[in-house]
């Protein structure tokens, strides 16, 4: 039986959603912290990789991924996001010019001496092939208030949530990512052909990682330097 909820505007454009019986994941208590150690052991293999492979993806992981990352819980269930995935060449030849302008402005001018201090090691610079070399370039982009969308609440957090879902589900898929984020956006628009109320926020190339490819060294903090208990 479908029951009505009590409230009275919980949905974008007011009015109650009607309620459904949950679905819970079913899992013994004696398997829980094994399959949340599983979940650990996967995800700590993930790398940011900036050299990737061109052979092709294979067919659905993207739509199986995006479709992964819009189950994200979003304020008020606005899901304020959009997914714009470049493969055309073309597209994204102009996608690298444009980027690597905003990003030699970055390194050139903009970045304060600490900024580029903490990205030294790590080696990063102005140059990014990756976004031609790799098959696929995802543009997350966040929805405002627009003509044809409700107003957001909690949007970059939102938007944050779903992207850790996107990159989780590729990593799962055998797909190795990058987090871009070139300072302005607005570029973006006319690349990805996206309406002013929507605000790009991270460009994500998927693909293989490049054979033989080398990632840094980095170590993660250990837990207790990361969870506090009360």
């Amino acid at each position: 039986m479908v029951h009505t909820s009590s409230r009275t505007s919980d949905g974008p454009g007011g009015g109650a959603y009607a309620t459904v019986p949950l679905r819970p994941m079913t899992v013994p208590a004696d398997e829980a912290e094994e399959r949340a150690r599983a979940f650990y052991e996967v995800m700590s293999r993930r790398r940011t990789v900036r050299d990737f492979d061109a052979r092709p993806l294979p067919d659905g992981v993207l739509e199986w991924a995006v479709r992964t990352a819009s189950t994200a819980p979003s304020g008020a269930h606005v899901q304020p996001w959009r997914f714009v995935v470049l493969t055309d060449p073309a597209r994204k030849t102009r996608l690298r010019e444009a980027a690597e302008a905003e990003e030699r402005e970055f390194y050139g001018r903009r970045a304060s001496g600490e900024w580029l201090e903490a990205l030294a090691p790590i080696g990063t610079d102005e140059h990014k092939p990756f976004l031609e070399v790799a098959p696929a370039v995802i543009v997350v982009f966040e929805v405002h208030k627009g003509p044809h969308s409700p107003r957001p609440y909690y949007t970059k957090e939102s938007v944050g949530i779903a992207v850790g879902l996107l990159l989780a589900t590729l990593h799962q898929a055998g797909l190795a990512t990058l987090t871009h984020t070139p300072s302005p956006m607005r570029f973006l628009n006319e690349i990805c052909d996206r309406p002013p109320e929507e605000r790009a926020s991270y460009v994500i190339p998927v693909g293989y990682p490049a054979p033989d490819v080398r990632v840094p060294d980095l170590r993660r903090k250990p837990l207790d330097e990361v969870m506090v208990r009360l």
